[in-house]
């Protein structure tokens, strides 16, 4: 991934990186099993430094490297991760949760000898609280149902360990673009967005208010006879 001309190093901390084939939203757990040397190695570091790590959605190459495969390339925004809980059950393999805090955008990437990518980032503000308007409600409880179904599930860390902000565009527009099947351009679109209503209303345009298609079919004129 090509580096910007303009670096600003004041407002740059450098992260590790993970590339895979999803988009991390703030606030999303992130269950792992690593077993690369390279992710071992970076999961030490952070445990040993106390910090956390940089999840980037793949363009192109595998999550897992293979002689001869593609050299991977990511987009330039990701999230930064906290870790809260590691396991090691057995020799090579670690489980790692780890949960979404906060956008960033790559300035620079360099690539360790042993394959672990690393950024110079500079770290987003936390996006403004903007009320859900009334005309988008219905995608509040919506995602309140579908919340306290997935809640139930047994997990060994909490899916959302905050309070649920239903009425924060921010909050619950992440939640959707967590949680929707969509392809993972689609989602990566609705990620790099910087305006949280903006966001929820293209999420809006996604998903059909409840009643909507029966309100559709009451519209329709009577068939002819």
């Amino acid at each position: 991934m090509p580096d910007r001309d303009t670096l600003h190093p004041q407002a740059l901390t450098e992260l590790p990186l993970f590339p895979l084939g999803t988009v991390l939203f703030p606030g999303a757990l992130l269950p792992l099993q690593l077993f690369e040397l390279r992710y071992l190695q970076m999961i030490g570091e952070c445990e040993r430094q106390g910090t956390g790590f940089g999840v980037v959605t793949l363009t192109q190459g595998r999550e897992v490297h293979r002689p001869g495969a593609a050299a991977e390339q990511f987009e330039a925004m990701g999230t930064r991760v906290q870790i809260e809980r590691i396991e090691r059950p057995q020799p090579g393999l670690v489980m790692v949760w780890c949960r979404g805090v906060e956008k960033f955008c790559i300035e620079a990437t360099q690539q360790r000898s042993d394959g672990l990518w690393l950024g110079r980032v500079e770290l987003l503000p936390p996006e403004p609280a903007v009320q859900v308007p009334e005309d988008l409600q219905h995608l509040s409880a919506q995602m309140h149902k579908a919340l306290t179904q997935l809640s139930e599930q047994p997990s060994v860390v909490p899916p959302w360990n905050e309070a649920w902000r239903l009425q924060d565009c921010s909050w619950l527009s992440n939640r959707w673009g967590e949680l929707l099947p969509l392809p993972l351009q689609m989602k990566y679109r609705l990620f790099a967005l910087q305006e949280p209503l903006m966001r929820l209303e293209l999420v809006g345009d996604i998903v059909a208010p409840a009643g909507a298609t029966e309100q559709q079919s009451d519209q329709k004129p009577p068939a002819n006879s």
